[in-house]
């Protein structure tokens, strides 16, 4: 019998928080910069796919297929273990961090270095309604759900008569004026006009559409100029801009603005500003800056220009990463895909370093420039002093967003989405019911035949007068 102790598992292990933008991008960049045995990778994240969020305006729209936009962590990481759950606690000072599986129970993982990218989700506020009847535009889902009720609104609207309940139906609302905003809001303009060819029911001016925008402009990461070119190009379209307004309202679908102005709506769209993931910022140890981002330092490690918090990375939107180029806004980058992707991939690469003694470089990025999509073969382009109004930034988009998309598999699924589209049309399919897939199973479901009632026994006679009956026949015999 051998007396050999267990040799301990000295592989450092990496542990990726977040299977977004950064999350993915540092995965893949790792596997293809650690050498075999160097390192164990694993990344956490309760949904099996990266989602390229740039394109969820034209998958609202119609334009894109839902599961062409999005990544399958398992078919690209072919070394790395994904784990489908969320990461509910970090205690960085013992290097522990809380695995709550979609199914399963709560367990305690043990790393050696933890990168933290887990995105942002949606910022609201506190307005009546809001949390009830609005939807983001920060997953595929919320993309999907967007168009299907779209285009059920308009089947709706067919068999009503003009009226409160058929304008409400055709109202679309999008509270945000930045770049997600404007590109959905565009988006979802060019899909309604060409559904109302299919629906003779319904004219161009039956559909009304609003975005709302608390500041004095929209597109801040654009010139003025070209900004207000946008504005106009909404107009020409038959949208209205509400600039300098606040929702303040939202129930029962009825948006009140602080203009005064009520808009009754059936489909509400939030892109009014993100935050950084608060399940994972909140459940750990690891250092926080005042918008409540984990405070990073330019190498994206985490930590301060004086202190370093050994064995933490993060980047993405989850991180507050100087901007050395100037440009961003408080002196940080700005949370958006340009920057995600890149400092991604230097993470990998400082991660690696770190991992061989070397040092890491510090991440700078100076913003190449603003692309947009507003409808089918409208766009906007801007990149310093340069700025591509209509049809030619309209291109410019989807080549640089389809370049953009990672992996070839996914980019010939995409471009090849668009071949078709532009040859055979919009597909109007909707598929709203897919919310409810077993609605025909159930209604038509044969089940199984209450069991009858049992049978009832008659209530015995009162004592007293059960004794009166029998003393009769007594009484009978007697008078023979």
């Amino acid at each position: 019998m051998s007396n050999t102790a267990p040799v301990k598992n000295t592989v450092p292990k990496i542990l990726i928080v977040g299977g977004g933008y950064a999350g993915f991008y540092t995965a893949w960049k790792l596997e293809k910069l650690l050498r075999k045995g160097e390192a164990e990778v694993m990344v956490v994240d309760p949904l099996p796919y990266m989602t390229y969020q740039p394109f969820l305006p034209e998958v609202a729209a119609g334009s894109i297929e839902a599961r062409h936009s999005v990544v399958a962590l398992r078919r690209h990481l072919k070394r790395t273990t994904v784990v489908a759950a969320k990461v509910t606690g970090i205690n960085h000072a013992q290097k522990v961090a809380t695995i709550t599986p979609v199914a399963g129970e709560a367990y305690q993982q043990e790393y050696d270095q933890i990168v933290v990218t887990a995105g942002a989700v949606s910022r609201t506020f506190p307005i009546p309604g809001i949390a009830d009847n609005a939807i983001g535009l920060k997953t595929i889902e919320e993309a999907v759900a967007i168009r299907d009720r779209l285009m059920s609104n308009f089947d709706k609207a067919s068999m009503l008569p003009a009226g409160p309940e058929r304008d409400r139906l055709l109202t679309v609302v999008v509270v945000g004026g930045g770049f997600a905003g404007i590109e959905v809001f565009a988006e979802l303009r060019s899909l309604a006009s060409s559904l109302i060819k299919s629906y003779p029911q319904i004219t161009f001016s039956d559909t009304h559409f609003h975005l709302i925008e608390a500041m004095g402009r929209i597109m801040p990461e654009v010139s003025l100029k070209t900004s207000e070119w946008v504005l106009k190009s909404l107009a020409k379209r038959g949208a209205s801009v509400h600039l300098d307004t606040q929702v303040t309202g939202a129930v029962d679908g009825n948006i009140e603005l602080s203009t005064g102005e009520v808009i009754p709506s059936d489909l509400i769209i939030w892109t009014a500003g993100v935050m950084a993931n608060p399940t994972v910022v909140r459940g750990g140890d690891l250092p926080v800056e005042e918008r409540g981002r984990i405070r990073t330092r330019a190498d994206l490690r985490v930590g301060s220009e004086e202190e370093i918090v050994e064995g933490a990375w993060a980047a993405g939107d989850v991180s507050a990463v100087p901007d050395l180029s100037g440009g961003g806004v408080g002196g940080y980058c700005v949370p958006n895909a340009q920057h995600a992707v890149r400092q991604a991939k230097l993470l990998a690469k400082n991660l690696v370093a770190v991992l061989r003694g070397e040092l890491p470089r510090e991440y700078f990025h100076k913003n190449m420039g603003a692309v947009a999509g507003l409808g089918l073969y409208n766009g906007v382009f801007q990149s310093g002093n340069l700025a591509l109004k209509g049809f030619v930034a309209w291109v410019a988009h989807r080549g640089y967003h389809g370049l953009a998309m990672p992996s070839w598999e996914r980019k010939f699924r995409v471009l090849w989405g668009w071949w078709n589209n532009l040859w055979l049309g919009r597909d109007l399919v909707n598929l709203s019911t897919v919310q409810n897939p077993r609605y025909v199973f159930e209604e038509f479901a044969a089940r199984p035949r209450p069991a009858a009632p049992a049978a009832v026994e008659a209530p015995a006679a009162p004592a007293a007068k059960k004794a009166k009956v029998e003393s009769v026949p007594e009484k009978a015999a007697a008078t023979r």
